[in-house]
């Protein structure tokens, strides 16, 4: 298992909470994903055999948020 902290710009709410954790979610290999709005991070813990980098990613800018890393 992989824990990666993602930057990201553009939440400032319980639903953008809402909508990239249950996004991540559904990704076959991710575990868990947890948002902190203070922050403006994403922590995920991820099997990398199963999900890559990119596809947290690109899940997270699929949702219409800035993934800054």
């Amino acid at each position: 298992m992989i824990n990666k902290v993602i930057k990201v710009d553009g939440m400032s709410c319980d639903h953008c909470k809402n909508t990239i954790e249950s996004a991540l979610a559904k990704i076959n290999g991710v575990r868990t994903a947890e948002v902190d709005l203070d922050k403006n991070e994403v922590r995920v813990d991820y099997n990398d055999e199963l999900v890559s980098t990119k596809d947290l990613h690109d899940t997270i800018e699929d949702q219409g948020y800035d993934v800054k890393e």
